[in-house]
């Protein structure tokens, strides 16, 4: 059953809206997100914890919840804004409703907001931190005091609170087959907070990968003789990462290829000798133009990311292979001296179009031509 909810911005800012899922509070940065489809993969993405989404599609929840689409097993946003919440949805392959999924993960959605002011209001003041809760668990007081309390995300390290805390294996391929690939090169994988689509399409590519905690040393994988090392993607700040930056460093010296996606590609800047720097607003959406700097093709991708690579700050060891098209900042990078590339996007998709997923083959071929070594 709907509720009275309101979202409190740290400005002393209430927005009055209907609640649906789990009746509480919570708080984090708010941001928006451009995707049209989606909305089961983006709030599972590990890389929005603590951060509440604020969908500019005005229906979300019309398509449900299936047992396939998920990109972790729980739902990390805070929680989440829209226009319009479906309560009826009609899709052949959902099993149960978005409110009854983020009952199920405790988690709070706030509707019949506008969220192009909210949109609007981001962009210009940038991404904000924000209460989102039931009238019934909090004031609009307290909410905008919890709102002004909150840390924010610069200088949190998230990524070693989503990480896998037991190691395991990967097998499965892409849907729908979800077939295993006949390739069987041992490729190690770091979860800062990566996404099981991430993992599939490195299935398909280099057969089976061991996934293992962001903390693990560069001499326990060593021992494992890989023949290349993923970074995936994750939440909050890079730059308090200090074990992972660390141990990339390490793998670089041992020239073992290296590929890294959204926060591993920041840590692998980092590792280099670059900067990283907090975004206005950042990049959260499947419809952003990047272009390859040598072919000039031109990408429509999935990005979500609040923070970046600075460009200037790069040694000369490390190229500039993609920019974006919105802001002309930095989404990928390769070493010269070492094999090791990344991009800021996401090839993956999961949502989002898959033209970019060429990174993947890109990242086998390395690994097959290290593995004759």
């Amino acid at each position: 059953m709907p509720f009275k909810a309101i979202l409190a911005f740290e400005d002393g800012s209430v927005f009055h809206g209907k609640g649906f899922g789990k009746e509480m509070f919570n708080v984090g940065e708010l941001v928006f997100n451009t995707s049209m489809t989606g909305y089961q993969e983006i709030i599972t993405d590990p890389s929005y914890k603590k951060q509440i989404i604020t969908f500019t599609h005005p229906h979300i929840g019309n398509t449900g919840i299936n047992a396939e689409d998920s990109e972790s097993k729980i739902i990390h946003a805070s929680g989440i804004v829209v226009k319009k919440f479906c309560e009826k949805p009609s899709n052949w392959r959902s099993i149960q409703t978005l409110e009854e999924f983020l009952i199920k993960n405790k988690v709070i959605a706030i509707s019949e907001i506008d969220t192009r002011e909210i949109t609007s209001l981001l962009r210009e003041k940038g991404a904000m931190n924000c209460c989102i809760g039931a009238i019934s668990s909090i004031s609009e007081k307290n909410a905008v005091k919890a709102a002004q309390e909150f840390e924010g995300l610069k200088g949190m390290d998230l990524a070693k609170v989503v990480s896998t805390e037991k190691e395991y294996e990967w097998k499965q391929g892409t849907w729908p087959q979800n077939q295993k690939s006949e390739k069987s090169y041992p490729v190690v994988a770091y979860d800062y907070g990566i996404k099981e689509n991430i993992l599939r399409l490195l299935s398909d590519h280099v057969g089976k990968v061991k996934v293992v905690n962001a903390k693990t040393s560069f001499e326990e994988i060593i021992k494992l003789k890989p023949k290349g090392i993923f970074l995936s993607n994750g939440p909050g700040d890079p730059e308090p990462c200090n074990y992972a930056i660390k141990n990339i460093k390490k793998f670089l010296n041992a020239q073992v290829p290296i590929f890294g996606i959204c926060l591993g590609h920041q840590l692998l800047a980092l590792a280099g000798g670059a900067k990283t720097y907090k975004m206005k607003f950042g990049h959260h959406g499947a419809n952003h133009p990047v272009q390859n700097i040598s072919s000039k093709d031109v990408f429509i991708t999935s990005q979500n990311h609040g923070f970046a690579v600075d460009i200037d700050t790069l040694p000369p060891n490390i190229k500039v292979t993609h920019k974006s098209l919105f802001d002309k900042s930095l989404q990928g990078i390769e070493f010269e001296d070492t094999p090791a590339f990344s991009f800021q996007g996401h090839p993956e998709a999961s949502p989002g179009p898959q033209e970019i997923q060429v990174l993947f083959k890109k990242f086998s071929l390395m690994v097959e031509d290290y593995a004759k070594t």
